[in-house]
C-alpha cells in the first residue's frame, strides 16, 4: 500500500496537470440530498449487521465449520470493505453537495474498490468449484476440500485481487490527466477516469485486457464449466427429489453469480453511449451497495444451518 501512495504522489508532482478530482454525486435539493444521505445510512448499517453476523455465526457455530460457510464468510469480508470504501465518501457528498478529492485519494479509493471486485470474482470461481466437487464427487469432496485447501484457495484470491488491481491502479494513474476534473459520478470508478483522460487510451485497454484475464475471463470460465457438469450430473438423479435437493445446494451461489456478473457486464462490457450519468450511477450502486446488502440476505433465507446457528446463539445468551 505504501509504495502505490508513493508511486501516486511522484505521478502527481510530475505526470499530470490535475491534482484532485471533484466528484459530483447526485445532483439536486438538499432535500434528495437528505433523503438519499438517511436511505444509504440505513442500508449500510443494514449490510454491516448483516455481514457481521454471517463472519460471527460461521466462526462460532460448528454447524458452520464447512468449506461453504467459510467462503461465504470471505464474501462477507468483502462486501464490508466494498461499500464502506464506497459510502463513507458518499455521505460526505451528499451533504456537500459534491466533494473535492485529491490524486492520491482518489486512485487509493479506486485501488481498493478494483480489489475488492477482483476478489468477489475469483471467489465466486472458488466457491462454484465447491459446489461441483460437492454434486460430481460427493464421496471424495471431505478429501479434497479440506481445511488447509480452503485456506489457501481464499489466500489466493485475496493476493491475486489485491495484485492485479495493484497493476490496474498503477496503469489508470500513468494515463495524462490535464483538465477538466470534474467526475459525474458517485466514486472513483474506472469508466469515468478513462474518460477525463487526454491520453490515448488504445495501449491501455490492451493492458486492460491482459489484467483482466486473470480476474474476469478465467473466473467466468470456471463458473461456467463448473455449472455446465452439475447440470449434467443433476440430470442423470432418477428422483425429481434427488435432482431438487442438489439444485438447492447451488440456487444461491447461482443467484449471486448472475447478480454480481449481470450488473458489471452491463456496465463494463456494453456500449455506455446513450446512457445517462444517473442511470450510470444507479447501475453502479447495484454491485457497490445493494449487492453487499443482498449477498447475506441470499445466503441466509431458507437456510436451516444458519437458522440453526442463530437459534443456537440466542439459547445461550
Amino acid at each position: 500500500m505504501a509504495v502505490i501512495v508513493a508511486f501516486l504522489f511522484y505521478l502527481q508532482k510530475n505526470l499530470t496537470v490535475v491534482t484532485s478530482f471533484f466528484l459530483l454525486g447526485f445532483q439536486g435539493s438538499q432535500h434528495l440530498r437528505n433523503l438519499l444521505f438517511i436511505l444509504f445510512l440505513i442500508l449500510y448499517i443494514l449490510t454491516l449487521y448483516g455481514n457481521l453476523l454471517i463472519i460471527t455465526l460461521v466462526s462460532t457455530s460448528k454447524i458452520l465449520h464447512t468449506p461453504m460457510y467459510f467462503f461465504i464468510s470471505q464474501l462477507s469480508i468483502s462486501d464490508i470493505l466494498l461499500i464502506t470504501n464506497i459510502v463513507l465518501n458518499l455521505f460526505h457528498i451528499l451533504l456537500n453537495n459534491g466533494a473535492t478529492i485529491t490524486f492520491v485519494g482518489c486512485f487509493t479509493q479506486f485501488y481498493f474498490f478494483a480489489s475488492s471486485e477482483a476478489f468477489e470474482c475469483l471467489l465466486l470461481a472458488v466457491m462454484s468449484y465447491d459446489r461441483y466437487v460437492a454434486i460430481c464427487n460427493p464421496l471424495r469432496y471431505s478429501s479434497i476440500m479440506t481445511n488447509g485447501f480452503c485456506v489457501t484457495l481464499a489466500a489466493m484470491c485475496w493476493l491475486l485481487g489485491f495484485f492485479c488491481s495493484f497493476i490496474l491502479t498503477i496503469i489508470t494513474s500513468t494515463l495524462y490527466f490535464c483538465g477538466p476534473n470534474i467526475i459525474d459520478h458517485l466514486f472513483c470508478d474506472l469508466v469515468p477516469l478513462l474518460e477525463l483522460s487526454c491520453s490515448d487510451t488504445f495501449i491501455f485497454h490492451m493492458e486492460l485486457d491482459i489484467v483482466g484475464a486473470p480476474t474476469i475471463i478465467i473466473p467466468t470460465t470456471i463458473i461456467v464449466v463448473s455449472y455446465t457438469s452439475i447440470v449434467r450430473e443433476v440430470l442423470r438423479i432418477p428422483s425429481s427429489t434427488g435432482r431438487q435437493k442438489a439444485f438447492s445446494t447451488c440456487s444461491s451461489h447461482l443467484i449471486v453469480v448472475s447478480m454480481f456478473n449481470g450488473t458489471l457486464f452491463i456496465v463494463y462490457v456494453l456500449p455506455s453511449k446513450g446512457q445517462t450519468s444517473t442511470m450510470s450511477k444507479i447501475l453502479s450502486l447495484l454491485y457497490t451497495v445493494f449487492t453487499p446488502l443482498i449477498n447475506p440476505i441470499i445466503y441466509s433465507l431458507r437456510n436451516k444451518d444458519i437458522k440453526k446457528a442463530v437459534q443456537e446463539i440466542i439459547h445461550k445468551c
